[in-house]
This record gives structure tokens, sequence and C-alpha cells, in this order.
């Protein structure tokens, strides 16, 4: 187990994008078959999230689950990673879908987690693990246009921060 903290990563909205008013043309996005299903990825997804790795340990944390490992490494040049499993989580509960799985897996180890589709639970969730001296970092992203430069610098920041608070104690 590493020291850093985890960076768990959806797929859809942050990598493989989608929802866009028109589509997107190369160079704006990659086009890529995936399990027979085409998908629009983020141009420098992979790059941002290689960065990312140096100041955090990466996670998939997608519906995807073990097939995130199956195509994405040779497309973003990334993993494969750990995969936090939901099996038979139920998406239609009060709570995001995700949290039991992410609290499975993670327990009380600092985090940042980036997703398209976070909800009020989630902020909630985030709260309590903050109240509980749990570092947690929600980065909310546009699917249209996934992860962007903004996000890796306050990431970078937030993970750098951490360590320098770390070394006070």
């Amino acid at each position: 187990m590493s020291d850093l903290p985890l960076l768990l990563i959806d797929v859809d909205g942050v990598i493989s994008l989608f929802g866009f008013d028109e589509t997107p043309v190369a160079p704006a996005v990659t086009f890529t078959l995936i399990d027979g299903s085409p998908h629009m990825i983020a141009p420098e997804a992979g790059s941002r999230i290689q960065r990312l790795c140096r100041a955090f340990e990466p996670v998939w944390a997608t519906g995807w689950e073990e097939r995130a490992n199956d195509r994405l490494p040779e497309v973003i040049g990334v993993g494969p990673l750990p995969v936090i499993h939901f099996g038979g989580i139920d998406r239609f509960s009060n709570a995001h879908w995700k949290l039991a799985g992410i609290d499975r897996f993670a327990g009380d180890r600092p985090l940042a987690w980036i997703d398209d589709s976070f909800d009020v639970s989630c902020f909630e969730w985030s709260k309590r693990r903050e109240a509980a001296g749990i570092a947690t970092l929600l980065v909310p992203t546009d699917p249209s246009i996934g992860i962007e430069e903004a996000h890796v610098n306050a990431m970078e920041i937030w993970a750098e921060d951490l360590r320098a608070a770390s070394r006070t104690l």
C-alpha cells in the first residue's frame, strides 16, 4: 500500500467524452472502438493522468470495472490499474451508487475523485470524511470536455499541500 493519496478515476465523462451539441472531429477527440462501441477519447487525458500518477496512486472508479484495464492502457497509456468493484450496487438508491464501493476500497485513505456525475450525496459524503480528518477532494468534469489542465493543476496542488501537512506533523 502506498503512502500517496488515491486518485479515483471515472472513465465516461473524464476520458471517454459524450454530451456534445455537435460531434467533434479529430484532433479534438481520438475515436476508438471499445467492446465494439465507438468512444471519443479526450486527446490529453492520458498525459494528464500520467502526470497525476506521480502524486497519487491511481485506481479505476468506473462502472467499466475490469473492462477499463482491457483497452484503456493501450489507448491512453495508463494502466492496468487496481479497480473498485461496484457489483450489485443499486444505481438508483438515495446515495450515489459508487459510494459504498469506494468506502470499501479506500477506507480512511485520503483521496481525490474525478468524475462527471457527482450528486448531493457525494458532497455530503466528502464533508463527512473531511470532518473525520480524511482528506477528500471531489473534482467534477464536464462530460463533453473531460479532464482538463486546470483539474490536474488543482489536484497536484492538493496532493502537495497534503504532503506538506504530513511533514509538519
